[in-house]
């Protein structure tokens, strides 16, 4: 049950004054449903504003606040042309106030000729003249704008204000409780961080690195405990011991012998599996490392032992791929391999429920639709997931609650990660690395070209496409200049190459019906398509083999790690494959190293840690780009600095306090419900 102290957190958002249904829409693509949801919904930068005599004080570009006589109201026939305001300061210079679109009317109202007023914006020229397009605040009082010098700046959707935002912000701070403290005292005394609420209310007021500091580690430490609490709660459950005895996997019949990092791994996971205690591995393997043979050992290990084994993909079209790749590299050792996914129905689905239930089939693949309630196992032992990042914790308790007894978990995923990141999003599992790829894979050509030698490329599609082949052309996640602008310039991308190409090309984007998505990868997959545009925001986690060519768009607003992750969806046959990043004409240091990089490896480890250094405060590992933020607050460069030193304060609590009872323990359970790490504390026995 969570704490009645937290509850006037969690009120619904209408409860703020101002929210009504009109807002409750951009407010909940912000992810703002709840005051707490506010509360955390933290400045992404701030304005700091210099309060001028005149314009000729003030430089272009710099964001001012100065008193101004209005002259003239200068509007448009046109609705799309620009609403002008003419106004003169106190010594006579004319600047131009600029509105587009509906905000002209209230322009008007706040600006009445012959009144004088305090306006603050960023003072711009166009042409000849001094201008601010759509001023941040119009006062009457020069008190009440030069209160606003330093302004927080939130990240907004269409229908929101900076002014409403930071409103409804401040609600939701004096809505804040008083919390118990539940980081551990000597580590308060030497950070000098502030308490809970004062961090809060300062992170929204000003720059601040103690404050930001402090609610980074909060939810690093949530993270932590929650992480520790799974693992024991794991120890204490019994599974049941799995020993292969070689008979069904010394029938494969590989192409290719295992490499050393493979060998290794299979021996981990079978040790694992003999134990009692359920295993929670992670297999971290880079693209191409050969993770599917690694998965289907170990499955052939738990069916030797008289069990069953399921695995779990994150879409249709990889759990198709997975169940031909598995069902073909099995066929001589005789396990039964099935599929279920969401589309079978009618007496196909009866006839995979009778065999999961009577054990004639071996191993299951499929989606989510394999741990529905009507899905039994006769005997279910091992669970292994693909694309990890996909499965939550909470999710992947609830698959290990599928067998007569604790199922062991076997989490795949095909992002490196840096160590320093392991812990903090994978604090619960054992990892193994499969750091060596398998030999005779070719190493993918990638070269660096300028966006203004597109033409260049698109023949170069065009001779590639002739000769046979298939090829991906991926676009950017545009930031911050509205949720479409991605999908814009796939669309325009597209409808671009589609002129060239015809029906060859297909488009996938997130914003697309799973249905629709599904449809559009299966005729590339089958090559009935050849060219795909895609943007980033969808997992491209498809094998095509015969795709030898990936084009990515504005490589340089990419991290690293997802340029490398793109890249890896070539070079999967036997052909040799071309990765080409197209870069705009302002390259950043940054950007230019990290191009350079792509260029000099092909080891998503050694990326992986670069990304880490490059970022610094970015959002781990491209997260936001693949559709799921391990943190809110917490920036890469915190996690990796302050990560150790949370997770080290949660089993020193955990080893002082076990069931969270003592003060600072039923602190930190407050701490798991403010942050939704609630699923930790219900494995607490009378959570």
């Amino acid at each position: 049950m969570r704490p009645d102290l937290l509850n006037p957190l969690f009120a619904e958002i209408e409860g703020l004054d101002g929210v009504g249904p009109k807002l409750k829409k951009p407010l909940e693509r912000l992810g703002l449903a709840r005051v707490r949801d506010v509360a955390y919904h933290l400045p992404e930068r701030f304005v700091s504003r210099r309060a001028v005599p005149d314009l000729d004080a003030a430089g272009v570009g710099e964001q001012i606040v100065v008193a101004l006589t209005v002259t003239e109201h200068r509007g448009s026939p046109s609705p799309r042309a620009p609403f002008r305001i003419l106004a003169q300061d106190a010594i006579g210079n004319v600047i131009a106030l600029t509105w587009f679109g509906k905000a002209a009317f209230s322009a008007r109202k706040a600006l009445p000729i012959g009144e004088r007023r305090w306006v603050a914006g960023r003072l711009d020229q166009y042409g000849q003249m001094l201008q601010i397009v759509h001023p941040d605040h119009i006062a009457e009082s020069s008190e009440s704008a030069t209160a606003r010098q330093m302004e927080p700046i939130y990240r907004l959707a269409e229908g929101l204000t900076q002014p409403r935002i930071a409103g409804f912000a401040e609600q939701a701070l004096a809505r804040c409780p008083d919390l118990p403290e539940w980081i551990e005292p000597g580590v308060l005394d030497r950070a000098g961080w502030p308490a809970w609420r004062e961090a809060l209310a300062a992170a929204h007021r000003e720059e601040n690195a103690g404050a930001r500091d402090r609610l980074a580690y909060d939810e690093l430490l949530a993270n932590a405990l929650a992480l520790l609490l799974v693992r024991a709660d794991n120890r204490r459950r019994r599974g049941q011991a799995l020993a292969g005895d070689g008979r069904l996997t010394d029938t494969l019949q590989l192409p290719f012998p295992l490499t050393g990092a493979q060998v290794r791994s299979v021996a981990e996971i079978a040790g694992d599996m003999a134990q009692e205690s359920p295993m929670l591995r992670l297999l971290q393997g880079d693209v191409g490392a050969g993770k599917t043979v690694v998965a289907l050992l170990s499955m052939l290990g738990a069916v030797e032992s008289g069990a069953q084994a399921a695995m779990l993909a994150p879409t249709e079209i990889l759990a198709r791929q997975h169940y031909e790749t598995l069902r073909r590299m099995a066929a001589p050792t005789g396990a039964t391999v099935a599929l279920l996914t969401g589309r079978d129905k009618g007496r196909q689905r009866e006839s995979i429920l009778m065999g999961l239930l009577d054990g004639t089939i071996d191993i299951l693949v499929g989606t989510h639709a394999i741990f529905q309630d009507t899905v039994n196992y006769r005997n279910l032992g091992l669970v292994v997931i693909d694309e990890q990042h996909r499965f939550g914790v909470g999710q992947r308790l609830l698959l290990t609650q599928k067998g007569r007894r604790t199922p062991h978990v076997l989490a795949m995923t095909a992002t490196p990660i840096p160590r320093t990141l392991v812990l903090a999003q994978y604090g619960e599992m054992d990892v193994s690395r499969l750091d060596e790829l398998p030999p005779g894979r070719q190493p993918i050509d990638t070269r660096v070209v300028a966006l203004d030698r597109l033409s260049d490329v698109v023949d170069g599609v065009a001779r590639h496409l002739e000769a046979g082949a298939q090829a991906y052309w991926v676009c950017p996640m545009v930031r911050d200049e509205g949720e479409n602008d991605d999908l814009a310039a796939a669309e325009a991308r597209y409808a671009s190459l589609k002129e060239r190409f015809g029906d060859a090309v297909e488009l996938v984007h997130g914003q697309l019906r799973p249905e629709e998505k599904d449809a559009a990868m299966e005729r590339f997959a089958s090559g009935r398509a050849k060219l795909l545009v895609a943007t980033t925001v969808i997992e491209v986690g498809v094998d095509v083999p015969s795709s030898t060519l990936m084009v990515i768009e504005q490589a340089e607003r990419f991290g690293l790690a997802q340029l490398h992750q793109l890249r890896g969806r070539v070079g999967r046959g036997t052909g040799k494959s071309t990765c080409l990043l197209l870069r705009g004409d302002a390259l950043s240091e940054v950007g230019r190293e990290r191009l350079a990089l792509m260029r000099e490896t092909q080891d998503g480890f050694r990326l992986a840690e670069e990304d880490l250094r490059l970022r610094g405060g970015g959002e781990i590992l491209g997260t936001r780009q693949s559709g799921e933020e391990a943190f809110r607050i917490a920036t890469l460069e915190q996690t990796s600095r302050m990560g150790q030193m949370a997770q080290d304060d949660a089993r020193l609590l955990l080893e002082r306090d076990g069931g969270l009872t003592g003060s600072r323990g039923a602190a930190a359970r407050i701490l798991l419900y403010l942050l939704e790490r609630d699923w930790g504390v219900q494995l607490l026995r009378g959570g």
